[in-house]
């Protein structure tokens, strides 16, 4: 007894008496003025008036009193373990008075008391001192479920927590709603995770604890982070009492998954209906859900709702609110909701960013003057606007910004910047941007897809292969957009060895991406243009689950090819099949018809489209289609009627008619058209020279190639492409070659060869026509 009342003064001093007493009058306070000035006061009043201090967030006065009950002289044998354990709550958040206590408490031997050892366990896990808390665990001679729950809520790693839990089976400590409410907390992370909480469900329901709220909430939890929402939903229906947060559980839970927005809706009409009162987490979860069913009318409602309750100006609801109204096209009171904002966080300006793409650059510039720091989905949102504006130098300046703050570090920042400068025909700075990643080793596949997509899009077919050669090399996976992109390139490239293509195909296949309907089409695709018909059907074939890409990929196919018989029996199949021909199937038939010479099909077909407004691509078609049959001034009269005006391929497609034709004055004018498009362009001057040189116009052929030189036009060279087989560069690129070409090393052996072949079709040629003549002469 000596002892500890030595070790009290020791720590707290040795006064007696307090130096003042407060003057105010207030109930705590006069509380702790009684407890000081009485003689001889009751353990409960001590408590009391701590845990009001407590709740007060007064810790420390709270521990003033207990030191104060020492200091009156108060034998430790008079003081009751709980006092020391709400001591040692008020000690959260202050290590040295918290160690103070734990001296005493092991001193005095009030270490003995489980009730102050959970507590000591509590405070040094909420203290951030987990470790001392595990050491406190391990000395304990016998624990019960409080200090089992104590560190299990102080545990940060999901598998930690899960191999506690299970220690805790073994050792046969029954659960309470606690450890079930903190144990399914943890089961959100992984599936291992997922797995141990289903059974952990089969537990709670045998043990009758499925009616505690708590642990009924995080049970919806756990199943809507997973996406199993009709499990969630049967969770909530067997909850016999259900608060504020098992409404909004449920709320959330089908604003997660996107297709619940009815069910959301009706949850919150039943909650007001029950009479629980919502808040902003349940608004928000509904106005999120509304804007996934694109549901306007109700969004103007709840928004009506968040007002009248008092939170229309509540950040996070006005959030929501901006990104709904986006979602449902009404832009303007997106706006509107955004200016009415008392206070605006990143996430405000983000979402304003990204939907208001003509003045995001505004915006941002409005979001530093607030001080609002951006962060990363900030950039990826403005990167994405300057790219569709087109504003080149405000994206070098947002670039340079980036850099600037560091945040060029960021791979998806860094992605963006990518496209942009690929979309700005930049691809040199795509290069330095995607180097730039690579010094920090952030190179993931969505980075190479980047690059690569860059290259296809401006036409730089080697550069994507080798950047996919780049990639594998890397050992990065590649996925179905890599090879998405990469195969579209290879079907576009006739300079690219078709064994490219096929080398992807092993590789895909090695991966399991045949049955993707992404490379499934596009390698489809990639065989058909490249004239292999017969594999683009073997694929067709082994698709099992043919989506709309697919069957457009064939007919597209058969319609590069002319096989218009072939294309209107894939059109029956896939009507069959419930899938509707789209705007690019109905250009396929286009396609076929006009190189079928089928005009007056291709007209009825045109003339279906016209009731969903057919686009330029479809008119340029059907202006080829009516210039193959010789029908030039039809075809003229339609080049008026294209939306935006008639696009350089559709000129041209007509001119070239006009030279087959031989109809100088339409071809005129489309020449004079196509010159004021593109000076530059040597087609349309080679395609009038042509012409005027077959009429005998030799004065008219003269001006035309006057007007080259002075314009500085030269005649593109024309080549052609042929697969040279097995070769030991490693690039597999076909061998381009031009009229009277004589780069190859073996041009004299390859010029013999085709005067053999020449001389062989002829004689074949010749022989063929002196068949004829001998079985008319027999038959006559």
């Amino acid at each position: 007894m000596l002892a500890r009342q030595v070790k009290f003064n020791t720590l707290f001093g040795s006064t007696n008496r307090l130096a003042s007493i407060p003057c105010c009058f207030h109930s705590t306070q006069h509380a702790h003025q009684l407890l000081v000035e009485s003689p001889q006061p009751n353990s409960p009043s001590i408590n009391n008036s701590m845990l009001s201090y407590i709740h007060q967030n007064l810790s420390h006065k709270a521990l003033d009193i207990f030191r104060a009950r020492l200091r009156c002289g108060d034998h430790p044998q008079n003081i009751e373990e709980d006092a020391v354990a709400i001591a040692l709550k008020a000690c959260r958040g202050d290590p040295k008075a918290g160690a103070q206590v734990h001296g005493f408490a092991v001193s005095s031997g009030f270490i003995s008391y489980l009730t102050v050892s959970n507590s000591l366990m509590n405070m040094y896990s909420k203290s951030g001192q987990f470790d001392r808390a595990i050491e406190v665990f391990m000395g304990m001679d016998d624990s019960d479920i409080v200090s089992y729950n104590t560190i299990l809520s102080g545990l940060e790693s999901s598998t930690d927590a899960l191999r506690f839990a299970c220690r805790m089976n073994s050792n046969g400590v029954v659960f309470d709603s606690f450890t079930c409410t903190t144990v399914v907390s943890f089961c959100w992370d992984d599936g291992e995770g997922f797995i141990f909480g289903c059974q952990l469900h089969s537990t709670i329901l045998k043990s009758g604890l499925d009616c505690e709220v708590f642990v009924g909430n995080a049970l919806i939890t756990m199943y809507s982070k997973w996406g199993f929402v009709v499990e969630a939903e049967r969770v909530f229906n067997k909850m016999p009492v259900k608060d504020t947060v098992s409404w909004n559980a449920i709320l959330s839970a089908y604003n997660q998954e996107g297709d619940y927005g009815l069910e959301a809706i009706w949850a919150l009409v039943e909650m007001m209906r029950q009479g629980i009162k919502f808040d902003h987490v349940s608004l928000t979860s509904a106005v999120s859900a509304c804007g996934y069913a694109r549901d306007l009318d109700t969004v103007t409602q709840i928004h009506c709702l968040c007002v009248k309750a008092g939170c229309g100006t509540r950040v996070s609801v006005c959030n929501v609110l901006i990104s709904t109204y986006a979602k449902c096209g009404i832009t303007e009171d997106a706006t509107l909701v955004f200016f009415d904002m008392d206070e605006r966080n990143v996430v405000s300006w983000t979402t304003m960013i990204s939907i208001d793409k003509e003045n995001a650059v505004a915006f941002f510039h409005g979001m530093r003057m607030e001080g609002v720091y951006p962060n990363d989905v900030t950039f990826m949102g403005l990167l994405h606007a300057i790219t569709v504006e087109y504003l080149a130098d405000e994206g070098k300046m947002i670039h340079g910004y980036c850099i600037k703050v560091n945040f060029i570090s960021e791979s998806n920042v860094s992605n963006s910047l990518i496209t942009m400068y690929g979309t700005f025909e930049s691809m040199l700075e795509s290069e330095k941007v995607f180097e730039d990643l690579s010094l920090n080793h952030l190179k993931e596949v969505v980075t190479w897809n980047t690059l690569i997509s860059g290259y296809v899009q401006n036409q730089l077919f080697e550069e994507a292969l080798e950047t996919f050669f780049a990639a594998v090399t890397a050992e990065t996976r590649p996925n179905d957009y890599t090879f998405g992109s990469i195969l579209s390139a290879i079907g576009a490239a006739e300079g690219i060895s078709l064994r490219h293509g096929q080398r992807c195909h092993c590789h895909l296949l090695k991966l399991g991406f045949n049955a993707n309907p992404i490379v499934s089409s596009a390698l489809l695709d990639m065989y058909a243009k490249r004239g292999n018909l017969h594999e683009s059907e073997r694929i067709f074939g082994e698709i099992t689950r043919r989506t709309q890409v697919a069957w457009t990929s064939l007919v597209s196919a058969y319609a590069r090819h002319g096989d218009f018989n072939s294309v209107l029996t894939v059109l029956k199949e896939m009507e069959k099949e419930g899938e509707r021909p789209d705007s690019i199937t109905f250009l396929s038939m286009l396609t076929a018809c006009g190189r079928n010479g089928m005009v007056d099909k291709g007209r009825q077909i045109f003339d279906s489209i016209m009731m969903e407004e057919p686009s330029r691509e479809h008119y340029s078609c059907m202006v080829d289609m009516l210039g193959r049959a010789g029908r030039l001034k039809e075809a003229e009269e339609l080049l008026d009627r294209i939306p935006g005006g008639p696009g350089l391929s559709a000129l041209q497609s007509l001119l070239g008619a006009c030279k087959i034709h031989g109809d100088v004055d339409v071809a005129q004018r489309i020449a004079n058209r196509l010159t004021e498009i593109e000076p530059k362009e040597s087609g349309s001057y080679v395609l009038m020279s042509n012409l005027f040189a077959e009429k005998g116009e030799w004065e008219k052929v003269a001006k035309v190639r006057r007007q080259m030189r002075s314009k500085g036009v030269k005649k593109t060279v024309g080549f052609s492409w042929v697969d040279v087989g097995a070769s030991t560069d490693r690039s597999l690129c076909t061998h381009g070659f031009s009229s009277d070409d004589t780069s190859h090393p073996r041009s004299e052996e390859i010029y013999w060869m085709a005067g053999c072949l020449g001389r062989e079709t002829k004689f074949v040629h010749k022989q063929g026509e002196n068949e004829d003549i001998c079985m008319d002469q027999t038959m006559q």
